[in-house]
């Protein structure tokens, strides 16, 4: 008889490529394809993106009509426009809210089942926004600021549409902030509206910094109206020979007499925006930081949710053979 040959080696079984350990090494790519994915997702809510942009354009067009031609006196004109205009823009940004809220359903699933990183996704947040409000922006800023007639000179009004940019983009992080935090969309709403009025309340345009009392003043600091509104002020009226006020035909005020008398210099040109961008960052941070609390609660409650089930079903088996 012959022996019957020997079973054949096992083959070795490799351990499968998780999602994860395959995308471990290309952050990336990560950033870039969940860029894509993004961009793709605002675009098709072209209702929302729509109407915004018409808002936008019409905002300019009526304020630019209503403070029409400014002359260099009408300084209480000119620093009410920059007030309702921080308002206006800083306000108005609650509509991306329900989207944020969405997608942090969406994303908590993903990253715990290890799809991606949560820091591809909170980059490429950051990242995919940035045109959708240049292009903002510019529709609100370009008819607004030469149909008021501000400082008519293409460097002022560069630095005019930054600032406006990144007023739209820091409006933009604190949704992302908040969404992060907020259970429904009227809690973050209200939060968010609540929070927006305390900061118009201590910006300087009600009261000024010397008349705040001592254990307010630290709001004055942290509002997110201070810096863009000394911003648009020193970018007016700073420099040059510019004549706020005429008296019998003669200038007895300047722009820069009037800002030194208010505590703004030219130096706050650029501190002020390297301020904003701070805050961008921080309320990016503070997003991640909490999204990416959320996320380790969702995914320590679908592991623990297996066990659950099983002590359930033995604790009524032992009932029922007791």
């Amino acid at each position: 008889m012959h022996n019957p040959p020997p079973p054949p080696p096992p083959v070795p079984v490799l351990p499968l490529e998780t999602p994860a350990t395959a995308a471990a090494p290309c952050w990336p790519r990560e950033v870039a394809l969940l860029s894509h994915r993004l961009f793709k997702n605002v675009a098709r809510t072209r209702q929302l993106f729509a109407c915004r942009t018409v808002c936008m354009l019409l905002a300019g067009l009526a304020l630019g009509s209503i403070f029409y031609d400014l002359g260099d006196d009408k300084v209480a004109e000119r620093v009410g426009l920059f007030a309702f205009l921080l308002t206006f823009l800083l306000s108005s940004t609650t509509e991306a809210l329900p989207i944020f809220l969405q997608e942090r359903d969406i994303l908590a699933k993903e990253t715990s089942s290890g799809a991606y990183r949560l820091s591809s996704y909170a980059v490429a947040n950051a990242l995919v926004f940035l045109p959708f409000q240049l292009a903002l922006a510019i529709l609100f800023a370009a008819p607004l600021y030469w149909l008021a007639g501000l400082r008519r000179t293409p460097s002022a009004f560069a630095y005019f549409l930054l600032v406006v940019w990144l007023i739209l983009y820091t409006a933009n992080s604190v949704v992302v902030c908040f969404a992060a935090a907020a259970p429904d969309f009227v809690v973050g709403n209200a939060a968010i509206q609540g929070v927006m009025g305390s900061f118009f309340l201590f910006s300087g345009y009600f009261i000024a910094r010397s008349a705040m009392p001592a254990c307010w003043l630290f709001m004055h600091y942290v509002s997110l109206f201070k810096w863009p509104f000394e911003a648009l002020l020193v970018n007016e009226f700073a420099g040059g020979d510019t004549c706020v006020l005429r008296l019998m035909g003669e200038c007895v005020a300047t722009g820069d007499q009037m800002l030194r008398r208010e505590g703004i210099g030219e130096e706050c040109r650029w501190r002020n925006l390297g301020v904003m961008v701070a805050f961008m960052a921080a309320y990016r941070l503070l997003g991640y930081a909490l999204l990416r609390a959320r996320c380790a609660i969702a995914l320590n409650n679908n592991s623990s949710s297996p066990r659950r089930t099983l002590l359930c079903r033995r604790f009524f088996t032992t009932r029922r053979l007791l």
